[in-house]
């Protein structure tokens, strides 16, 4: 990336729009509203609640990031998206029973007054939702162009100066890139031709950057991670991030399994389930659905720990992932982990995680950080994958040919060094040329 000389300043209104307005939307919304009226704490925001230092410690520089970066105050930020179900974020919120009644009735005025346009939905890409409001297209290229209509349709009478997409729909069926995804021409051929590898959510990140709005993918669909996508975010200096909200069980995961590496501790078996009953749940009962959740959340200990280099700490462990759809959860979800670790000798330890976590409370602050990150880089004139955000994904994008990084406290590391660098800082090190810098 090139360093920004300059960052075009956060005035006007930001739009925040968000494909599948469900619990994790719905959430992210009340909680943004409710922040502003000084009705709630948004915690889990780095953006809100993070700082950052400058300098060595000894100068005493610690900002809070939002004095420190130019990013949009929650008081500019209009919300809108799209929904193959018609209710308002109010009926949705009240339905998705995430949020307590005071708190959504604190709200209920300004969340009555949001209303999804109609969704994409082919049926073939989510089997276990039955819309019953979504467009209508000839084509897969027509859709685009529908989307495409609304974005203009929303920042006009929405009143914004810019835009930003975070996807907050459901886990799609799991897809790998063929040669439709190869270039920009394949594709757009592709969405003429109604080709079958083309899905909802690829639908709707291609029509965001057609229009220059920044994506971020929440969930493990194939959406914004294949060359087509990257030469057309490039070509039109769109940035873009990804994939699958890092939230419950996989943050756990990238908090422990670091510390085990770092004392050099052996793993033989890490054994995850889960139990949730909201619309996520029921949507990852469908195999196809659950192979990319899966794909997602398998990944993070192979890179971590990094098995090809430590074949005798890691080389040979068992890794297992179970995800059920129990209806009486709801949004609050369960994860068990089992962990097989070793020592000194090989002397064998067991370590067991129980994690009583709501899913949409840990993933609305993501939301909420993306957009406004998303927003910043694009001041910034950043485009393409940004890999600096990869402290919020399961499955962090990467420049062709380089393996994500996944342990936490590196990618946020590298997300804060980023913060540095845009703002002509210098980054942190602790390579000082003093003793105690």
């Amino acid at each position: 990336m090139k360093q920004p000389t300059s960052i075009r300043p956060a005035e006007g209104k930001l739009g925040v729009l968000l494909p599948g307005m469900g619990a994790v939307a719905t959430t992210t919304i009340a909680g943004v509203l409710l922040a502003r009226k000084g009705k709630g704490v948004p915690v889990g925001s780095l953006t809100q609640m993070g700082t950052i230092r400058l300098g060595r410690r000894t100068d005493k520089r610690v900002p809070k990031i939002a004095d420190f970066v130019p990013l949009a105050s929650l008081s500019k930020l209009e919300f809108g998206g799209w929904d193959i179900f018609p209710d308002t974020a109010f009926e949705a919120a009240e339905h998705a029973k995430v949020l307590e009644g005071h708190h959504i009735a604190e709200v209920r005025d300004e969340l009555e007054a949001i209303h999804p346009m109609k969704g994409v939905f082919y049926p073939g890409y989510v089997k276990r939702l039955h819309g019953t409001h979504m467009k209508v297209a000839r084509t897969k290229a027509d859709m685009v162009e529908q989307v495409r209509d609304d974005i203009r349709t929303f920042k006009r009478d929405r009143g914004c100066d810019r835009l930003v997409a975070v996807w907050c729909g459901s886990t799609e069926a799991y897809l790998t890139p063929t040669a439709v995804h190869a270039t920009v021409q394949s594709f757009e051929e592709g969405l003429l031709k109604d080709d079958p590898m083309i899905s909802n959510a690829q639908i709707y990140a291609w029509a965001c950057i057609k229009e220059r709005v920044p994506f971020a993918n929440g969930a493990p669909n194939l959406c914004v991670d294949f060359p087509a996508v990257w030469d057309l975010a490039r070509e039109l200096r769109v940035p873009i991030a990804g994939k699958d909200f890092k939230t419950g069980q996989t943050l756990m995961k990238t908090i422990l399994a670091p510390g085990f590496k770092a004392r050099m501790l052996g793993l033989a078996g890490w054994y995850s389930t889960n139990i949730l009953g909201n619309r996520d749940g029921e949507v990852l009962e469908d195999p196809d659905s659950f192979r990319s959740k899966e794909v997602s959340k398998l990944g993070v200990l192979e890179h971590i720990l990094q098995p090809d280099i430590y074949k005798e700490l890691y080389g040979d462990f068992v890794h297992k992932v179970r995800i059920d759809y129990y209806k009486p959860r709801g949004d609050q979800k369960e994860g068990w982990d089992n962990i097989d670790v070793f020592g000194w000798l090989g002397y064998p330890m067991q370590i067991k995680v129980n994690f009583l976590c709501r899913d949409s409370i840990l993933a609305a602050p993501v939301v909420l950080d993306l957009a406004l990150m998303l927003d910043l880089a694009q001041r910034a004139d950043l485009q393409g994958t940004q890999e600096w955000l990869s402290f919020y994904f399961k499955s962090p994008m990467t420049a062709p040919n380089l393996y994500p990084e996944h342990d936490l406290f590196i990618q946020l590391m590298k997300l804060k060094n980023t913060l540095r660098w845009m703002m002509g800082e210098e980054p942190i090190s602790h390579l000082g040329t003093e003793y105690y810098d």
